[in-house]
């Protein structure tokens, strides 16, 4: 499927479409074409969120797709009894729930919402974390994630957020590029019969640039924010909390 003009490829709706497609092989074919850093990454973002505040905790996980940061967030930040995880793709939640934590449904919620235009409670997330959903936002849109951010989460409440990037400054950059624009979309193309939702992906990053904007939008919604660089920039994340 050709890509359409770069304005439609943020609509909500395009958005949902490529990862409803993408769902099946999303979890398997981040981890290959990653060579596995992915999780790394997932379980450093849940690291490096602030400490929570005290006793039980309740939170959100945004653009949750198949809900790969939950075992971390369960295992590692113990004191969380649940989880709200909202994300715009059905099939992602079907896959999050069905094929990944099944076991885990009583400490976690399900929304299928864009979060844009979402209907959860003002002051109402202690945390609020998100893993590689940020680059299917344009600048406007990331400014209105910031403000949905700082609209849900309560004083004291902590967040981190991060997200695939592109590493301008890198001794390998033009290596990275090609392996995203070329190595990628032709392996694609072969092992998974043609498909280019997964190249989109890489079309999403290069856009993105990396979460410098994001970590500036949330500054101005009021928030401490702290920004991070992981393995040369090829990731790059934000975390803060709510004064």
């Amino acid at each position: 499927m050709p890509a359409p003009p770069a304005e439609d490829i943020y609509d909500p709706v395009f958005v949902r479409d490529v990862f409803d497609r993408c769902s099946v092989r999303y979890r398997y074919w981040s981890q290959i074409a990653s060579f596995g850093i992915i999780m790394l990454w997932r379980r450093y973002c849940v690291d490096t969120m602030p400490a929570l505040p005290a006793g039980e905790v309740a939170g959100l996980d945004l653009m949750a797709g198949t809900g790969e940061a939950w075992p971390y967030l369960l295992r590692r930040r113990p004191q969380i009894a649940w989880i709200t995880a909202v994300d715009i793709s059905s099939e992602m939640n079907k896959r999050a729930l069905d094929r990944l934590h099944r076991s885990r449904s009583r400490r976690i919620k399900l929304i299928e919402a864009d979060v844009l235009k979402n209907t959860i409670p003002a002051a109402s997330a202690d945390f609020i974390i998100s893993t590689f959903g940020l680059k299917t936002f344009n600048h406007d849109q990331q400014k209105q994630l910031a403000h949905e951010l700082a609209r849900v989460l309560k004083r004291g409440g902590v967040f981190s957020l991060i997200e695939a990037s592109d590493p301008k400054g890198w001794l390998l950059y033009r290596l990275y590029r090609f392996y995203l624009s070329q190595v990628l979309p032709l392996i694609e193309k072969t092992v998974l019969n043609g498909a280019q939702d997964f190249s989109m992906l890489a079309i999403y990053t290069r856009n993105f640039g990396d979460c410098r904007f994001i970590a500036q939008c949330l500054a101005d919604e009021g928030l401490d924010v702290e920004f991070k660089t992981h393995f040369f920039g090829c990731a790059t994340g934000v975390v803060g909390h709510k004064p």
